[in-house]
């Protein structure tokens, strides 16, 4: 009986890389990779160059002169004796701030707005629908400018709140006995810890140590909370039968952190009128003020375009299934159709906390020293350093966005169907 060989196994030949489509992908990648670090590799090599034409070299020295400018409002401490690093961080912090309280009050007022422009109400969704279009047909910076003046030349001087002499009435008085808003600042309550833990000394800056005791103890609640939830959910699957866990759920959430805030002394030191100014507060600027309100004004409004698309994006059947069971119109909305709705919003929703934070770079429309303030402005100007700055800030601006995005990609694939 004769064998029949095996055939013979084609050799790699250099021809391959074009005409072979096993090979040929490859090659381009690989081609257009180098064709872009030759690119890339130009760029620097020219850029280089110009700024030795120029008598400039390239280096981030300049972060460690003295800044010598003052910034208003921080959360760290800083003195115009500061170095321009030091600059960098405070104003990256009050970038940080507005863009966290932003997101929280852009996220409530689209979710509100957003379910209520498809109330049956029709005074009601016409008014929602009002807000929308006004604030997201308007551009950013003119809100900004909008809501600045009103804080500014709207408002009272802080002596109206003095009361008169004779009447001993004042002519303008606090919001609920705490909160003043004037021409030039809104004096709010302070929290204070009457035992003082003291400060964690990290180099660049201090940390509360008080804060972090509470904000440990609401992580610990968190995660004790979990563990009962998954220990009840055992025993549902063994027996059938689900043991309460609200009670623990409410101890775990807030009275442990409420413990840990009654055992430091927490309490509220209300703002009182003294001289020409609050004291014993908080003040906070306009400026602030007027770029947080109207970044979450603003950003809401598209927020809440997206709540309403992914509540539209689930079948009426839904709601129809619910009603049958006897849930009330508000039960159905947060216990069946918002959850189901989220794996809809929450991929824009990751967009709009994006251009929010990158939004508020406007601030240095109202005077807010923020990282564009600071970074891309004073220290720019003052230094001459263009190039680094603006690198830096790009950098900065960069990571602050991967961060987010990764962050809300972690629970977009938590909350997203699981299927089987």
């Amino acid at each position: 009986m004769a064998n029949v060989a095996d055939a013979p196994k084609d050799t790699f030949r250099l021809s391959m890389l074009l005409y072979d489509t096993r090979y040929r992908s490859l090659t381009i990648q690989v081609f257009v990779f180098f064709l872009f670090m030759a690119g890339a590799a130009w760029l620097v090599d020219n850029t280089m160059r110009n700024l030795e034409a120029l008598g400039k070299d390239f280096n981030f020295g300049f972060l460690w002169n003295r800044a010598g400018y003052d910034i208003s409002q921080r959360l760290v401490e800083y003195t115009n004796d500061s170095t321009h690093g030091r600059a960098m961080l405070v104003g990256l912090l009050n970038t940080l701030l507005v863009a966290l309280l932003g997101c929280i009050a852009a996220t409530v007022i689209g979710v509100i707005v957003g379910v209520l422009r498809l109330s049956k109400n029709w005074l009601v969704g016409r008014l929602m629908t009002v807000y929308v279009e006004i604030f997201r047909n308007v551009p950013l910076l003119l809100w900004i400018l909008l809501i600045y003046a009103v804080f500014t030349e709207a408002t009272p001087a802080p002596n109206a709140f003095r009361p008169n002499p004779e009447t001993g009435l004042a002519d303008r008085s606090m919001f609920l006995d705490a909160i003043a808003v004037t021409n030039r600042y809104t004096a709010v309550p302070n929290s204070v810890f009457s035992r003082e833990l003291g400060w964690l000394d990290l180099g660049l800056f201090y940390i509360n140590i008080d804060v972090l005791a509470v904000l440990a103890a609401a992580v610990l609640g968190w995660w004790l909370n979990r563990m009962v939830k998954a220990r009840a959910t055992r025993i549902q699957n063994e027996t059938g039968v689900r043991p309460a866990t609200w009670w623990s759920s409410v101890l775990l959430l807030l009275g442990l952190p409420v413990a840990v805030l009654l055992a430091l002394g927490f309490h509220l030191e209300f703002p009182e009128l003294r001289g020409f100014n609050f004291v014993g507060g908080l003040n906070v600027s306009n400026s602030f003020m007027a770029l947080w309100l109207a970044l979450s004004l603003y950003t809401g409004a598209f927020i809440a375009e997206i709540v309403r698309a992914g509540i539209l994006a689930i079948s009426r059947g839904q709601s129809e299934a619910a009603f049958a069971l006897g849930l009330r119109p508000g039960r159905t909305m947060s216990l069946v159709i918002l959850p189901q709705a989220l794996r809809v919003i929450i991929p824009p929703l990751i967009s709009q906390y994006l251009n929010l934070t990158k939004n508020s770079s406007l601030a240095i429309a109202v005077g807010y020293l923020d990282l564009r303030g600071t970074l891309g402005g004073i220290t720019l100007n003052q230094t001459g350093r263009e190039l680094e700055c603006v690198l830096l800030m790009m950098l900065i601006y960069l990571a602050i966005s991967l961060v987010i995005s990764a962050v809300m990609n972690v629970y977009n694939a938590a909350v997203k169907l699981k299927e089987r």
